[in-house]
């Protein structure tokens, strides 16, 4: 199998690269990035079957071209509301299977619109394959598959996790931060009382987590809220949550003001989070509350009363994880998966889609993190 890695020399490409160069399934890498040269130097550090490709994905005809020589593209090229469609787009036109790690809500309903056209050309796009989207999605589908209906989904994050890469090919501002601030600002879009709507993000909403008790999480725009309610049509409403400590809400809460007041520019201020993020990196916080550092919580019918569900990771890393690792991880596994056979449908689809083994997939993930005794933790509010 061909195999081509867009964004391949960025914070989350190169841990794909360095991920995948040793499946035997594939016979032919491609590294491609805006930057020739860093292409180059990867492939060169991954084996004889891989190739520095250099590419300007805003060039169609050159992109074009260059996929019809693969079978599939992993897309890790952010930020994704800019450039997620287009790509997704030209994989299909090139009869290219597509696998990304899209963080957006705004491309990932129009990439869900191309799935008449990837089913026609019997293609498989799998969108958001990474840790948020990506696992959220994987341990939300368990919880709905714990109620007997489930009616609400929340995925969640902690924000003081979600710390930016290090080493990239990237010299601009970080694609991360960029989303970030993106999606803190505006408007964006949640799924309630079964239908869309928009809603002002970083809005505070008290959850209760089964085990854990009651608190402040806040909405933070992202494509699960957009892709439950595409896979699971009884479900009414779907909404993201992160949350952190009070001193990482406030900050966001000033920067979404300033932006709206168009006091500050979203690139002005993608660049003083990044800053704050690196500087703030190594310190200790107080934490608003203890919810897991990534959860889905599904509200519904249990044996005929109202129940909900928590699904999280447990067990130990016994190593340093970066956010690169946790995001590039599931997107490689999820790539095995389908080189192996073991993902039949095809269409656009995300990570919660039943034709996907999620329990198996999780733990593969978990392993992957060096994770010691790690286990699926599901925290009902019934009794066994």
């Amino acid at each position: 199998m061909k195999v081509i890695i867009l964004g391949a020399c960025g914070g989350m490409g190169r841990y794909v690269a360095k991920s995948i160069s040793s499946f035997k399934e594939i016979d032919n890498l491609g590294i491609a990035d805006l930057n020739k040269v860093d292409a180059e130097i990867l492939a060169s550090q991954l084996g004889s079957h891989t190739k520095g490709i250099g590419v300007d994905i805003n060039d169609t005809e050159k992109l074009l071209s260059i996929l019809f020589d693969y079978d599939v593209v992993l897309n890790t090229v952010g930020p994704f509301f800019k450039f997620g469609y287009k790509i997704l787009q030209t994989s299909l036109d090139a009869n290219c299977h597509y696998m990304d790690i899209c963080d957006d809500w705004e491309p990932t309903e129009r990439m869900l619109e191309l799935n008449s056209k990837a089913k026609e050309k019997n293609l498989l796009a799998i969108l958001g394959l990474g840790a948020s989207p990506g696992i959220t999605n994987l341990l939300g589908k368990i919880a709905i598959d714990n109620l007997d209906k489930a009616h609400t989904i929340y995925t969640g994050w902690n924000l003081e996790e979600a710390q930016p890469e290090d080493i990239s090919s990237q010299k601009e501002t970080n694609a991360a931060m960029i989303h970030g601030i993106e999606q803190i600002s505006g408007k964006v879009k949640i799924f309630k009382d079964n239908s869309f709507k928009m809603v002002s993000p970083l809005k505070k909403l008290k959850i209760s987590y089964p085990n854990h008790g009651t608190y402040n999480a806040y909405i933070f725009g992202h494509p699960e809220a957009i892709t439950f309610p595409y896979h699971h049509k009884d479900i009414s409403n779907s909404v993201n949550l992160a949350h952190g400590n009070k001193s990482t809400i406030l900050i966001l809460r000033i920067i979404r003001q300033l932006i709206n007041l168009k006091v500050m520019t979203k690139n002005i201020a993608a660049r003083f989070l990044e800053w704050l993020e690196r500087k703030e990196s190594s310190q200790n916080h107080i934490q608003e509350n203890s919810l897991p550092e990534i959860y889905a919580l599904a509200v519904g019918l249990k044996n005929g009363n109202e129940e909900t569900v928590g699904v999280s990771l447990d067990g130990t890393i016994t190593r340093e994880l970066t956010m690169g690792e946790a995001t590039a991880n599931p997107l490689s596994l999820g790539l095995k998966m389908f080189l192996k056979n073991e993902i039949s449908e095809r269409g656009v689809i995300a990570p919660e889609s039943k034709s996907i083994n999620h329990k198996k997939l999780l733990m593969e993930i978990y392993e992957s993190f060096g994770m010691k005794d790690a286990k699926i933790k599901i925290d009902k509010s019934w009794s066994v």
